[in-house]
C-alpha cells in the first residue's frame, strides 16, 4: 500500500514539468518556425538567413510581418526595439509567397495589371501575420533608419 502510494505520487511529480512543455498542435494549414530579425511596435521585420538555423520559416529577408499574441509577450518584444531578437511562432502556409521578384532591401519588383482606362492598377500587399509564441534576443544589432 505504502509502495503504490509513493509510485502514483512519484509518477505525478514527473507528468507535471512534461504536460507544461507541450506545445500547440499545429494546424494542417500552418507552420511553426522561427525567425530573427528587429521589431518596431507590432511590426517584426525579418533579418538575414544564416547557416545554423534549423526551424527557420522560409521568410524572405526585410520581409514585414505583424506579430499576433498575448500582451504580455508583445510587450516584453517592444521592451527590446532596436536589438535583434528571434521569434518562434505559426505562420499560415504560403502567405509570404508573394509575385514579382526580390531586388533586396524590402523592395520587390511586380508585374502590374491594367485596368479598363489604361492606366496600371495598384499593386496592394496583403500584410503577413505571425502568431507569436516566443521569442529570445540574439546577436546582432538592428539597423537605424
Amino acid at each position: 500500500m505504502r509502495n503504490t502510494a509513493a509510485v502514483t505520487v512519484a509518477l505525478a511529480m514527473l507528468s507535471g514539468p512534461l504536460a507544461a512543455q507541450d506545445t500547440k498542435p499545429v494546424p494542417n494549414d500552418s507552420m511553426r518556425g522561427s525567425i530573427p530579425g528587429c521589431a518596431k511596435g507590432n511590426v517584426f521585420t525579418a533579418g538575414a538567413r544564416t547557416s545554423d538555423q534549423v526551424a527557420r520559416l522560409d521568410v524572405p529577408e526585410g520581409m514585414h510581418l505583424r506579430m499576433n499574441g498575448p500582451k504580455k509577450l508583445l510587450a516584453e518584444i517592444k521592451a527590446h526595439e532596436g536589438s535583434m531578437i528571434e521569434i518562434t511562432g505559426l505562420m499560415k502556409k504560403g502567405q509570404y509567397n508573394q509575385t514579382g521578384i526580390n531586388v533586396g532591401g524590402g523592395v520587390r519588383i511586380t508585374p502590374g495589371s491594367s485596368s479598363a482606362a489604361g492606366r496600371p492598377a495598384p499593386f496592394v500587399a496583403s500584410p503577413s501575420y505571425i502568431d507569436v509564441e516566443s521569442w529570445h534576443q540574439v546577436e546582432g544589432n538592428c539597423p537605424s533608419r
